[in-house]
């Protein structure tokens, strides 16, 4: 499949104003993705589970506008507030996608956008935000063509939010889902996010994540920037052919119901990606003291108990607890009285494996 499946083929009136709404989670990958070619193309494919708790709630009000379409209109209102700083983003991101919602320039937009956890601090806020927006901006391409159908409507949605956030187009649906083409998952594509279909043992159904709020505060090296790092890194090649390598093992892990290679497998990519972080020229360290005290804490904790908890990590500070549902009693007790203590201002969510975004 190429581009050239989500251009548009209809002919239609022009909407004179409405709203649409959408909310859309942010997803946790299990294999990371670290390293892009043109056009947000991944360098290796990632698969994630998509979460319930943490998303984003985005309203889009439309307006037809009048005379000189040059040019995009359009204004951001973040949680209650004007935001400008959002505004390159969202303009960078209509220039990429304009050829395939060729009705951008012909409205005003006023995008109202507000996240249930904490911006830019790792817990993948463009992937809920992006994949977000792209979701209302299809609702109004659904009504300019009401022959869309769910699964192209679902499809192009990914492959739109792709273009603003690349984690972003594994935000559409849940539970598991890949991107990125490997040849062992069937229709995945660097193009867009595909449900992953494949056998999945039930002990990895009504999975728990819990993040801990380690640091709040806005990352003091971008995503894109971290990405762009990878073009010259000199473990890139050995980190991508690792990635694939990845895949195929977690699939047998997830048939298999093995959390015990699940963990280390997560676990393994999660301090793998920091790796990547912490060899770049030039080099970053995202992590702070209080997430490897948590990371000593839990895997203390596992060896004692023999209780199946694991971390992971996004580009951030933060740490994501992942533990099955039959295990969540003691496990929770011991985030309460020994993790919690290392999260600023005491601060954590309580999340779980999510189905994907909902229309308001």
């Amino acid at each position: 499949m190429t581009t050239s499946h989500f251009l548009p083929n209809y002919t239609s009136t022009p909407l004179k104003n409405g709203t649409v709404s959408w909310e859309s989670p942010s997803n946790i990958a299990l294999v990371k993705y670290w390293g892009k070619k043109e056009n947000q193309i991944p360098e290796n494919p990632s698969i994630s589970f998509t979460l319930e708790a943490c998303k984003t709630e985005t309203q889009l009000t439309y307006e037809l506008r009048s005379g000189n379409q040059e040019g995009f209109s359009f204004d951001v209102f973040f949680e209650g507030e004007k935001n400008e700083a959002f505004k390159p983003k969202i303009e960078t991101f209509f220039k990429r996608i304009e050829a395939f919602l060729p009705f951008l320039k012909q409205y005003h937009f006023t995008i109202n956008t507000a996240n249930t956890f904490p911006h830019s601090s790792g817990i993948a806020s463009s992937a809920s935000g992006m994949s977000a927006l792209a979701l209302c901006l299809m609702s109004v391409e659904k009504l300019l063509n009401p022959e869309l159908d769910t699964a192209y409507f679902n499809q192009k949605a990914s492959f739109l939010a792709r273009l603003g956030s690349g984690s972003a187009c594994r935000s559409i649906e849940g539970d598991l889902v890949v991107w990125g083409a490997h040849e062992e998952i069937a229709g995945s594509s660097d193009l867009f996010g595909v449900k992953y279909n494949d056998l999945v043992h039930p002990v990895f159904k009504n999975y728990h994540d819990t993040i801990l709020l380690v640091d709040k505060g806005e990352k003091q090296v971008s995503s894109t920037v971290g990405h762009n790092l990878m073009h010259k890194h000199p473990f890139a090649q050995n980190r991508f052919d690792q990635a694939v390598e990845h895949i195929t093992a977690m699939k047998t892990i997830l048939a298999s119901g093995d959390l015990k290679g699940f963990i280390a497998l997560m676990e393994s990519e999660a301090l793998t990606l920091h790796a990547m972080m912490m060899t770049s020229m030039p080099y970053f360290i995202l992590m702070k003291p209080n997430t490897l005290e948590i990371i000593n804490k839990i895997w203390e904790f596992r060896a004692k108990t023999g209780l199946h908890v694991g971390f992971t990590l996004d580009a951030g500070a933060n740490v994501h607890v992942l533990f099955p549902e039959n295990e969540a009693e003691k496990i929770n007790e011991f985030i309460n009285s020994e993790l919690v203590a290392y999260c600023q201002n005491g601060h954590y969510i309580c999340d779980k494996i999510g189905f994907g975004a909902k229309q308001l």
